[in-house]
């Protein structure tokens, strides 16, 4: 593939499909992958095989719940981490 319609390359728009099907792109940025995929057959070919993609698995695993033990693990260790990486000392080599 290569660069496309939209002014963005089909590389990048296959990248960041799931950003776009999650609706978590930035306007500006939705807006080049949604002009990409209306002129570009190959991409929107991937974009429905990455949405199906998505609508199986909302299916047969969107009603799972994380028990609430797993989901305080998850919280502290991601604070943990992210306060070592605010604290984090640098050594030159």
């Amino acid at each position: 593939m290569g660069f496309g319609p939209g002014g963005i390359d089909c590389d990048d728009v296959l990248k960041d499909v799931f950003t776009y099907l999650d609706d978590e792109s930035d306007a500006q940025v939705a807006r080049r992958i949604r002009q990409h995929l209306d002129g570009c057959g190959p991409c929107l070919r991937h974009f429905g095989l990455e949405q199906d993609i998505k609508s199986l698995v909302a299916r047969c695993c969107g009603g799972d719940v994380a028990p609430e033990g797993l989901r305080t693990r998850i919280r502290i260790r991601l604070t943990e981490v992210t306060v070592d990486a605010a604290h984090s000392e640098y050594r030159p080599d």
